[in-house]
């Protein structure tokens, strides 16, 4: 059985394989830099917002570590010989991403509904919800991921799409309903919010599906997923923090404003 996982195309022209290699330092990069930015940045919004803050953090400090993982696999699993990067023989291990998975994507809803600080009474049940949802949702992907056979991969995708659907309606339909009372522009920042997740999500069942379309193995279709999963993960985790970092500042700054104790955050801290 072919572990989708863990293949990898027997050769990769340089160009080929650079591109991965330099998109997942670049990713490494990114998480670091987003990893000091927000654990500094907690201190210039209010107590309320300083958990979704400091979980943004600890998401792009996870991935970090597990990048870092991903790239030094990748630069393992090839040498380059007479122009052309052939495997040595080193075991690919993808399944980093499955790992990483598991305990940042609780963490990312944990911080998008941290940052609306909303009473308890409502944010308790749907924290629990989609923290449930997300984790159903990647344990029941990953026997598909896994496998070769259509069939089960279909069968698996289909129930781990479950979920999925589920988390969309917790974040467009009952989320919604909680922001009657937010002000315009963190309105607007959450919608912002809400698509992002839904556009960089929607890359990983697209990325699932490539072995049934009969594209999968090929060099071309793996430097592509490698990239794809980069991209998303970059836009899932340090752009997605930023938003929430966004909307807690705004927020922030609202609750001084309706305290009357003036704007705590300038514009040049």
């Amino acid at each position: 059985m072919v572990n989708y996982l863990a293949y990898i195309p027997p050769s990769l022209s340089p160009t080929q394989f650079n591109l991965v290699y330099n998109a997942l330092s670049l990713c490494i990069a990114a998480m670091i830099g987003a990893a000091l930015f927000f654990f500094n940045a907690k201190s210039l919004v209010g107590d309320k917002y300083k958990p979704a803050i400091l979980i943004s953090g600890v998401v792009v400090s996870i991935a970090a570590y597990h990048y870092f993982r991903i790239f030094n696999s990748w630069d393992a699993a090839y040498t380059l010989k007479e122009g052309v990067y052939l495997t040595t023989g080193e075991v690919f291990n993808d399944a980093y991403r499955y790992a990483d998975w598991i305990l940042t994507v609780p963490l990312l809803l944990t911080e998008a509904v941290a940052v609306l600080a909303l009473s308890k009474e409502l944010a308790k049940p749907l924290l629990i919800k989609l923290v449930l949802a997300s984790v159903l949702m990647i344990a029941t992907g990953y026997p598909g991921e896994i496998s070769d056979n259509v069939i089960t991969r279909i069968v698996w995708g289909t129930i781990s799409t479950i979920p999925f659907a589920y988390i969309l309606y917790l974040l467009w339909i009952q989320l919604g309903k909680s922001l009657e009372n937010q002000p315009e522009q963190v309105k607007t920042l959450i919608t912002q919010m809400r698509l992002l997740l839904l556009l960089s999500w929607g890359v990983y069942p697209i990325a699932y599906l490539l072995p049934e379309l009969g594209i999968f193995g090929s060099p071309a279709a793996t430097v592509g997923i490698q990239i794809g999963y980069t991209i998303a993960d970059i836009l899932a985790k340090p752009i997605f923090g930023l938003l929430v970092y966004s909307i807690a500042k705004v927020k922030t700054q609202v609750d001084a404003t309706e305290a009357g104790v003036g704007l705590p955050i300038s514009s040049e801290n």
